[in-house]
């Protein structure tokens, strides 16, 4: 028991230094456990994912399991920042390192290609070869725009002219679209579409944003794909600004929306009949767009969502401003041309929403944005 209590107190010690007080694979705060055989320290779902590889990775809680005396003191000689040095020596700009909310498909493959196929050791460099390649091809189940129904689509990503092109018919020379890296961008939605490997991608085309929902039962292809993605608007970005570094750019690749979920709006005069709809809102684009329902391939409008110096607020709003919603939790959304008013179910969702306006609204505008609000003004 003695030798028990003492290792045990020498791992909490241990995980408490900077460096392993957080997850090694995703940065989670206070992991209680460790790969014993990688020498790191992680949290209780990275440790099921460790479980998964276990050629590579072995794992133990540093509270329940018993640790021999030569473990821990491997623990001791390695730890998350010597590890790190190893195993992420050469992370490319573009790929993705995801952190605790991403889903599952993202941490699984961090993991497996960090100590499964060791990608980042500079060993070898195949693989960030072929996320760079001047074409990458992929074959992935797109949902077809009208039905529920995925079919196989062919996806061709090109650095020659920073597009996407995708094929709906195996033979097909010619693509069902051909989709510019400017606008594009790239989201895991598991829970959105349905499957674990899913993946948004859109766009902008003739000054309306698209959706395309995909996913691949492999989990290394469609990250790979992702990845893909990132390293082509890398290469487009570096392109349009030749006087900025790599790591300047990485938050420009791909972008988490800052809310999604359904809201009941007016029209204009507010005395249209209010409608339910499913929201996004977007802090790359600065853009508020809004579908029928989550799985739709068009917007049906679109809101830009300025500065508070040019016009642009959120505020709560009385559910008397609200005949004939069902809800009562009203939003005021104030831009130079209108007012628009959206109505939520609970209190909680009116303040999520009205934090991620205003965090939009905080940000300052850049000359793209400036263009992008000119751009939707003159489509109305």
């Amino acid at each position: 028991m003695a030798t028990f209590e003492r290792n045990n107190k020498i791992l909490l010690d241990l995980v408490q230094q900077p460096g392993n007080n957080l997850c090694a694979d995703c940065g989670a705060p206070d992991p209680d456990w460790a790969s014993y055989t990688l020498g790191v320290f992680v949290c209780l779902n990275c440790s099921g994912m460790h479980r998964n590889l276990p050629a590579v990775s072995k794992v133990k809680s540093i509270r329940l399991d018993h640790w021999e005396d030569s473990l821990v003191e491997f623990m001791q000689e390695k730890g998350n920042s010597a590890a790190k040095a190893i195993f992420e020596k050469c992370v490319p700009v573009f790929f993705y390192q995801p952190q605790q909310k991403d889903c599952v498909v993202l941490k699984d493959q961090w993991i497996r290609a960090k100590y499964e196929r060791r990608e980042f050791t500079g060993e070898n460099i195949y693989f960030q070869k072929v996320y760079s390649a001047e074409l990458f091809e992929a074959t992935l189940w797109k949902k077809g725009k009208d039905s529920k129904q995925f079919l196989k689509s062919t996806f061709l990503l090109s650095q020659k002219d920073f597009t996407l092109r995708y094929f709906i018919k195996e033979d097909s020379k010619v693509p069902k679209a051909v989709i510019n890296m400017k606008d594009l961008n790239a989201v895991f939605q598991p829970e959105k579409i349905g499957h674990a490997n899913g993946l948004q991608i859109s766009y902008v085309d003739d000054e309306r944003s698209k959706n395309l929902f995909v996913y691949h039962e492999d989990g290394q292809v469609i990250v790979s794909f992702f990845n893909a993605i990132r390293a082509t608007r890398l290469a487009y970005l570096l392109k349009k600004n030749p006087t900025l570094q790599e790591k300047d750019l990485k938050h420009q690749l791909t972008a988490h929306c800052l809310k999604e979920g359904y809201m009941e709006k007016t029209g204009p005069t507010q005395r249209e009949p209010f409608k339910k709809r499913w929201f996004t809102l977007c802090s790359m684009n600065r853009k508020l767009l809004y579908f029928k329902s989550p799985l739709d391939a068009t917007e049906l409008g679109a809101v830009f969502i300025g500065t508070e110096s040019h016009g642009y607020s959120v505020s709560e709003t009385s559910s008397r401003n609200a005949r004939g919603s069902r809800w009562r939790c009203g939003i005021s959304l104030e831009t130079p041309e209108r007012q628009f008013v959206f109505m939520c179910e609970q209190d909680e969702e009116q303040s999520e929403w009205i934090m991620a306006f205003r965090k939009v609204i905080s940000q300052p505008m850049t000359p793209e944005d400036y263009a992008n609000e000119a751009n939707l003004r003159r489509g109305k």
